[in-house]
């Protein structure tokens, strides 16, 4: 990867935090009156803070992806056998999404079904599910659950200080963006190492 590649994967996925966070803070704070970024109210304050959230949550995607890169990286020379590392990653996937539900519920215990809480890790693997399907679409069938992997466990990991909180309007606006740019990164992956489809 050159830095020219990189530089354009930095400022696209950048560029795609603030808008896809400007977007939800918006709706959010019209459909929602008592959200508010950071405590305060005024639409252009906010809009401004929204810009900056959006900016921090595109680094910190970015710095998520770059850490799995290395990790992906670190465990093909010591797992060898690709069978045993995507059962690794499957199973991850499902303690991640499980923990997801159990931790919320056991965190917030008596403030709402367990319903409740089942919908955001199925909302979370069906958007990784779609993601994965696109990525084998551009790429071959070996990139279903390395993608998969990423876009569950590694997006509920960074997604871990808003999942902290038991407020839709907050899991909202920090796993949108989130979400878009680690499939964004994840998508052009391919294109940015000129990988050509097999």
């Amino acid at each position: 990867m050159t830095l020219r590649k990189w530089f354009h994967l930095f400022w696209t996925t950048l560029l795609l935090g603030i808008i896809v966070s400007i977007g939800i803070g918006l709706i959010l704070q019209y459909s929602d009156k008592d959200f508010s970024v950071m405590g305060l109210s005024a639409v252009g304050f906010n809009v401004l803070n929204m810009l900056l959230g959006g900016a921090t949550i595109s680094v910190l995607s970015q710095m998520g992806f770059f850490a799995y890169l290395i990790v992906r990286f670190i465990v093909a020379g010591i797992i060898k056998s690709k069978t045993i590392w995507n059962l690794l990653q499957l199973a991850i996937v499902i303690v991640v999404l499980f923990d997801l539900v159990y931790l919320r519920m056991t965190n917030f215990e008596g403030t709402g079904t367990v319903f409740s809480y089942i919908v955001l890790p199925v909302i979370i693997l069906l958007i990784s599910l779609g993601v994965a399907y696109w990525k084998v679409r551009l790429t071959n069938r070996n990139a279903f659950i390395p993608t998969l992997f990423f876009m569950c466990a590694v997006s509920v990991l960074e997604a871990v200080p808003a999942l902290k909180l038991d407020n839709a309007a907050s899991s909202l606006f920090m796993l949108a963006p989130l979400l878009v740019c680690n499939a964004w990164q994840i998508l052009i992956l391919h294109k940015i190492l000129e990988n050509k489809k097999s």
